[in-house]
């Protein structure tokens, strides 16, 4: 099967509110699909969908070669979810919330413990294992709910803004748990906020804004095609950046953005790069840093939308 997810036309509202509106999506096997936008733009809603959560108004999904409305069971059977909140319960060790799941799975008693052990120590939480839920860190918690939604094996799993809220050590210790997961051939949805997070993990990028797809490629893809490169001056004496954006600006007629310390701009003809130099060099600044680079991917969806990816909107996140 080339794609495990595949929808058409998605379509929900809530109180007369367009939450998606005609989404199209698809995600190749094995791979991550990174859906990217701000709060309100529709990741959540998407999510349940797919998941059997919520019927759609309009549109047709399947997952699985599965249709998402008319045979719910056995897509269930082909997914685990991972929230924005860890779902664990507090008041159960780490390993009797497995285990528990692994029951209301099927697992026979030795079936579930077994697979609940060999969770406990991919995710380095054999150690804490015998201890209740709420004594857990936020990492730990995050760890012990994916290992929850890994209880099934599943072929797809569903990560809906999995880091939020966690420390970076923590990110990048997920970031490691969803890589390992797809070199085993699980297919991962994963919605975020983060830029570095889709920039990281996705494969493909899908980027929703206010319900709608606005752009979908790969995070390079998304990258060259707003056509510019970003050229960045970091000046040895900041009190000389003012004078250094007064010549950016003449040798490159666009807008500089400049903070305390940066001065960059949009360029669509690198050879600007030695004039710049040249004049900065007549005009006797010195240079701390000075680079032409590739947009970022934050660069990139506040070109397609006009706003920061970590912007909310307002009303009820969906």
């Amino acid at each position: 099967m080339t794609h495990a997810i595949r929808a058409e036309g998605l379509v929900k509202e809530f109180k007369g509110k367009r939450a998606l509106d005609r989404v199209d999506l698809t995600a190749r096997t094995g791979t991550v699909l990174g859906v990217l936008g701000p709060n309100g733009s529709g990741k959540t809603t998407t999510v349940r969908i797919l998941a059997t959560l919520l019927r759609p108004d309009a549109g047709h999904a399947e997952v699985g070669g599965f249709d998402v409305m008319r045979r719910p069971h056995e897509v269930r059977r082909l997914i685990g979810l991972t929230g924005q909140y860890a779902a664990v319960d507090d008041e159960l060790t780490g390993i009797q919330n497995l285990v528990l799941i692994a029951r209301l799975l099927g697992f026979d008693r030795a079936g579930a413990r077994a697979r609940a052990d060999e969770l406990l120590e991919r995710f380095s939480l054999s150690d804490a294992g015998g201890r209740p839920a709420k004594t857990y860190s936020g990492g730990m918690r995050r760890r012990l709910d994916l290992a929850a939604s890994l209880v099934g094996r599943p072929a797809l799993l569903y990560l809906d803004e999995p880091t939020t809220g966690l420390d970076p050590r923590s990110r990048n210790g997920l970031w490691d748990v969803v890589r390992d997961l797809v070199d085993d051939g699980v297919t991962v949805l994963l919605t975020t906020q983060y830029l570095e997070e889709a920039d990281r993990l996705a494969d493909d990028l899908m980027v929703l804004d206010h319900g709608r797809v606005i752009s979908r490629g790969t995070p390079e893809e998304l990258k060259n095609r707003t056509g510019d490169q970003v050229l960045e001056l970091r000046t040895v004496d900041p009190g000389r950046l003012p004078l250094a954006t007064r010549i950016i600006e003449a040798v490159t007629s666009g807008p500089v953005t400049r903070d305390d310390l940066v001065a960059s701009v949009a360029v669509s003809d690198p050879r600007v790069l030695p004039e710049v130099v040249r004049r900065l060099d007549e005009q006797g600044v010195a240079v701390a840093e000075l680079s032409l680079r590739k947009p970022s991917l934050d660069e990139v969806f506040l070109a397609l939308t006009g706003h920061s990816a970590e912007e909310e909107t307002e009303g009820t996140p969906v």
